[in-house]
């Protein structure tokens, strides 16, 4: 399967804007892959370079100006792969952007944790960021066709949208556990220098079981036996780790609503169950709420990142236990979603919340669920 990229597009436009094109996500979504294809449809002599190489890595660390001038030579595209293995990378690509202008620099890495962190500052006002996530559901359904997709959504479900996963299946068990053992542990204990594998094992646990839920970082600490602000700090980096994302509680007007709270869930179901190493198929599982949720609301995070939407996201709760599960202010309105696996599940949309905000309500479900992304 070769699954069509919607950023593709807005990628390609960028080339030779003057700026360097850096590619962030998660490990494993197919940063390289979409370079790549991207590359060979251009007519531009390029440059690979693959940090992986201790060569490679070597001679870029220590090249001055006019070494990186040979390197590059009359390539017009320059692409450094796993660069943050380069530990003086931002520098690099400044130099690049500043004195060879003529030259397209694009970055990725399977470390985006790392490699944000080491061009953020040197390459401000000189990149174009772009986010590449695990397979969407649109890219899904695209590629295998509406029948196909309908027919595995419950599978998906339960393994989620990895690209090795979806084209490995009969495999999805062995590569999730392989694909969480090896960029949540690497990643955020390595480069988030997180001194204790077993603590962020106990947090993601914690937070896969409380998918759906509001999270309480006291509470959650005594569940893993830790302070909240070692749990607040942990679960920053595992967000920067893109491992997990969290809403924030929706509250302007009115002095019931939870103003502080969070909802956390992972960027893709598969992962999520690995951690608490459960593959049960959808229909014996007691969790089916939970997982539909996070799908939910991961494929619209996906939605809004590639299309560069501006809707800011929530969720809404009152002390009086009033909820709803997603919000997004966009322009000024409210839209307010639930979420509901079964069809034949009914909801009433608070007036409280309806009437102060004068919101417009949706109930998503199996049937209906393509029109929340956009079809």
């Amino acid at each position: 399967m070769n699954f069509e990229r919607i950023i593709q597009d807005s990628l390609e436009k960028k080339i030779f804007s003057g700026k360097a094109i850096v590619l962030l996500g998660p490990r494993q979504v197919g940063k390289t892959t979409l370079v790549r294809a991207i590359l060979k449809k251009r007519d531009e002599k390029f440059l690979y370079m693959d940090c992986d190489d201790p060569t490679v890595q070597d001679i870029l660390e220590n090249a001055n100006t006019e070494t990186l001038r040979t390197i590059i030579s009359d390539n017009k595209i320059v692409y450094i792969d796993e660069a943050q293995r380069v530990s003086n990378i931002g520098l690099k690509a400044k130099i690049m952007v500043d004195q060879l202008s003529h030259v397209q620099l694009v970055l990725s890495g399977s470390s985006a944790f790392e490699l944000n962190e080491k061009v953020q500052e040197p390459l401000t006002g000189r990149k174009w960021t772009f986010h590449l996530w695990p397979i969407s559901w649109l890219e899904y359904e695209k590629e295998v066709g509406y029948l196909k997709a309908e027919q595995s959504l419950e599978n998906r479900l339960v393994y989620g949208f990895y690209p090795d996963v979806i084209k490995q299946s009969t495999q999805e068990v062995e590569v999730l556990k392989e694909l969480a053992e090896s960029y949540l542990y690497k990643d955020v204990l390595i480069y988030g220098n997180l001194k204790k594998p077993k603590l962020v094992q106990n947090i993601l646990e914690a937070l896969a079981f409380q998918v759906g839920n509001e999270v309480k970082y006291k509470e959650l600490g005594e569940t893993v036996g830790a302070d909240p602000k070692t749990v607040a700090s942990y679960i920053d980096v595992l967000e920067k780790a893109f491992v997990i994302f969290s809403l924030s509680s929706y509250s302007k007007n009115l002095r019931t609503e939870i103003k502080t709270a969070k909802k956390i869930y992972f960027y893709d179901n598969g992962i999520r169950n690995a951690i608490i190493r459960d593959f049960t198929p959808l229909a014996a599982r007691h969790d089916v709420g939970a997982l539909w949720e996070n799908f939910l609301i991961s494929e619209r995070l996906k939605v809004n990142s590639y299309t560069k939407g501006l809707a800011q996201t929530y969720f809404w709760r009152t002390k009086q236990q009033q909820e709803i599960d997603y919000v997004e202010e966009l322009a000024g309105q409210l839209h307010a979603y639930e979420f509901k696996w079964s069809p034949k599940r009914k909801v009433n949309f608070p007036k409280t919340f309806t009437e102060s905000y004068q919101s417009q309500n949706k109930l998503i479900n199996r049937e209906n669920f393509r029109e929340f992304f956009g079809r």
